[in-house]
């Protein structure tokens, strides 16, 4: 047992990430000994009062922060007050975290029954209904305008706050950023709706989003388009292409919607409030 009163097995399980020795052999040239970080990709338990919820494969790491915005993203919860308490347990197996909630808000909780199995590139596994997994969402009211140069300096900054991914390689990124394209706040994880589930926390806690933007390192699927207007965050920009049905649900919603994001270029798929200046 360690220090803290866990086993060797259950502290690996609180790490980002883990160091392995490897040998790195070059096309041309000697091979040579080196260490190469991985990216801990952990069980996380998550319940509300007590009872089972959905279980993710994630990034150890600001998981109060996931916690309360997978709860926000599921619908779970309308603001962060509703939870009275986050309990979080760390094992040989894995991780649990159980979301103990307001009263009124248990009483709601105990009438939906759902049981989710849920991975890292999946956010629809489990759903009973058509109608669970595309609900109606509320409109965006309004968006800021944001000029490009701000979204390309935001770009160029948030390689340097993927510290795990420059060690490992196998994450994601989300970020919010300012309008003026300074990031407020940047999450990683191996999957790209725990990472933007960890912004969404972060915000919540911090009384909810300011004029700003949301910058994702991943592919736009629908289930991120959802995250964000229920965030109500009104622009969502991510690195690589959307599918159909995000750009029709963004349409729908009235999300700001830019993809294939890089440091030349970048593709405006749904713009109702003409807030993007070239």
């Amino acid at each position: 047992m360690s220090e803290a009163g866990l086993t060797v097995e259950a502290e690996a399980n609180q790490a980002p990430s883990h160091p392995h020795p490897v040998l790195k052999v070059p096309r041309s040239g000697d091979a040579v000994a080196a260490t190469r970080e991985t990216a801990n990709e952990t069980a996380v338990a998550i319940e509300f009062d007590g009872a089972p919820y959905a279980v993710m494969m994630a990034t150890p790491a600001d998981l109060e922060e996931f916690a309360i915005g997978f709860a926000l993203s599921e619908r779970i919860i309308g603001n962060v007050s509703e939870i009275a308490r986050i309990d979080i347990r760390y094992g040989e197996r894995g991780v649990g975290i159980d979301l103990r909630l307001e009263q009124e808000r248990s009483a709601r909780l105990a009438e939906r029954t759902r049981a989710l199995a849920g991975q890292s590139g999946c956010g629809i596994c489990g759903i009973a209904t058509i109608d669970e997994a595309l609900p109606e969402l509320p409109p965006l009211a309004k968006a800021p305008q944001l000029h490009a140069s701000a979204l390309f300096a935001a770009l160029d900054a948030l390689w340097a706050r993927q510290t795990l991914n420059r060690a490992t390689g196998a994450v994601h990124a989300a970020a919010f950023c300012h309008t003026n394209g300074e990031i407020v706040v940047a999450r990683e994880d191996v999957g790209r709706h725990n990472a933007f589930d960890k912004v969404i926390g972060h915000l919540a806690r911090k009384g909810g989003t300011e004029d700003g933007f949301a910058l994702l390192t991943s592919r736009c699927s629908y289930e991120l388009v959802q995250k964000a207007i229920l965030a109500a965050i009104p622009i969502l920009a991510t690195v690589s292409a959307p599918t159909e049905l995000a750009v029709e649900i963004a349409k729908k919603s009235r999300l700001t919607l830019i993809s294939l994001a890089r440091s030349d270029s970048f593709l405006v798929f749904n713009d109702p409030f003409n807030s993007i200046v070239a």
